[in-house]
């Protein structure tokens, strides 16, 4: 990630960030970096299966140019990592198709019917109705809860670097190098923002557990790569 300006590091230091997004955070009591794992080498979807299926879906995702993309209106639905995480630092490359739509979730549970979780907003906002309706749906935002702070965003085709970073109750979205959303699991913040959603009647919505990632099947062209996590033991 690059540099991100002062003023947000201290607003994410005073709030207690943990995420050091330009270094490498050391395993306790061993004194090395935390190795990165890699969710996706840029040539197979191993690692992947469908959102409550046990295997990869055959059609709507591919792999190419060591991206792994969504065809529009391809189907498929979303996909998760096999893994559970549970305090983790993950980074990924994205670019979304104009007017298109996506998202990276987690706190996600196969028990419910549909993929609800705590949802990083990946989503064309100059073109896309959905963004028209207001910031809490636009990109690197909680979506429907809790918008982004001055997300620079690039436009549509181009290519953004994100991150997403769980440790205890402690939640930071980031965009660009910049820490553009932080949060706290049980917060009166997160607590307010879930009342004034479309997540306000699901009970697990603001709670955390260890959880797959998950990327969206919106029905809309999404790229991904250099998926890639680190445990924050």
């Amino acid at each position: 990630m690059k540099a991100r300006p002062l003023a947000t590091f201290l607003l994410c230091l005073s709030l207690g960030s943990t995420a050091q997004s330009a270094d490498a955070p050391k395993a306790t009591g061993s004194g090395k970096p935390i190795p990165w794992i890699a969710l996706f080498n840029g040539q197979s979807t191993a690692g992947w299966r469908g959102f409550g299926k046990p295997t990869f879906p055959e059609q709507g995702w591919k792999v190419e140019d060591g991206w792994l993309t969504h065809v529009a209106k391809g189907g498929g639905g979303d996909i998760i990592t096999d893994r559970l995480f549970t305090d983790f630092e993950l980074r990924f490359e994205w670019k979304i198709s104009a007017g298109g739509n996506s998202g990276v979730k987690y706190f996600i549970d196969e028990a419910r019917k549909a993929a609800i979780g705590h949802e990083y907003q990946v989503i064309d906002d100059a073109a896309h109705p959905d963004a028209k309706i207001g910031p809490k749906r636009q990109t690197a935002g909680l979506y429907d809860a809790m918008p982004a702070q001055s997300p620079r965003v690039k436009p549509a085709g181009e290519i953004n670097e994100s991150a997403i970073i769980v440790r205890g109750d402690s939640v930071e979205h980031w965009l660009n190098g910049d820490c553009v959303l932080k949060y706290r699991i049980g917060s009166p913040e997160l607590a307010a923002a879930k009342a004034a959603s479309k997540f306000k009647n699901e009970p697990k919505w603001g709670t955390r557990f260890p959880t797959p990632i998950l990327l969206q099947d919106h029905s809309d062209a999404v790229s991904f790569r250099n998926i890639r996590i680190r445990e924050l033991k």
